[in-house]
């Protein structure tokens, strides 16, 4: 049976609702968690699927098991095998495949509208053009690599998300649930309290707890529609 594996950055930052589908599906999967110690694969080996999660740190940053997961996000991409980058997870398949990472026109945290752009149906991830509300935690910017094609954006980051043939690298996360979010909505990072203070797109906590009961439910359901297309890549390689 397929099978897929799931690159973890820190232990707060977990797979959550991609979990939560995965099961529903019945698809096994493998997680690897470098902050608690697991040393990253060497190669994808017998699994058909790769998942990249997020993190606190720049994708830039010379962290060895950043560097490993490149690695295997081009092995994959090399292989066909479907590759799906959340937030930091983006960014390193960007990097990976010969795009950049720099800081972002504004940093984002928490629930902020991205304008989808007309896609044709090699790149229809996200649905129909028009609005999406979503979920983000970041400072930093993508600038997409050769081929790729530019899905969504607004005004603190011109690319949210981007695709490469059946590769999708994102800049938000896709993959939170109510859990999750909860466990964000305690920080106090002195960065985080920071930059809320010096920026309107820095949410606050009582701010993204009221959004959340707004937009959860809508994005897990834009969650379903990506998870499917990523896995319906596995399915298709294998017919």
């Amino acid at each position: 049976m397929p099978r897929a594996l799931i690159l973890q950055h820190l232990r707060s930052d977990g797979p959550a609702y991609l979990a939560t589908w995965l099961t529903r599906q019945g698809i096994p999967f493998d997680c690897f968690d470098s902050e608690s110690g697991d040393r990253f694969p060497d190669t994808l080996g017998g699994w058909d699927a790769l998942a990249i999660l997020g993190g606190a740190m720049c994708a830039n940053d010379p962290l060895p098991s950043l560097r490993q997961a490149e690695v295997l996000i081009r092995e994959a991409v090399a292989a066909g095998k479907p590759t799906l980058g959340h937030c930091l997870g983006g960014q390193l398949m960007a990097r990976a495949l010969g795009g950049q990472v720099g800081p972002s026109p504004a940093p984002e945290v928490g629930w902020h509208t991205l304008e989808v752009a007309p896609a044709d149906p090699a790149h229809d991830w996200l649905g129909s053009p028009g609005q999406l509300e979503v979920f983000h935690w970041h400072a930093e910017a993508i600038t997409p690599p050769p081929g790729a094609v530019c899905l969504a954006g607004n005004a603190a980051c011109p690319v949210q998300a981007f695709s490469l043939g059946r590769h999708l690298g994102m800049q938000f996360h896709v993959e939170v649930d109510l859990a999750k979010l909860q466990r964000w909505f305690e920080e106090n990072d002195p960065a985080y309290l920071t930059a809320q203070r010096r920026h309107p797109t820095v949410h606050g906590p009582a701010r993204m707890r009221a959004d959340t009961a707004r937009c959860l439910a809508a994005q897990q359901a834009l969650a379903d529609r990506i998870y499917a297309r990523w896995w319906t890549g596995v399915i298709g390689s294998a017919d």
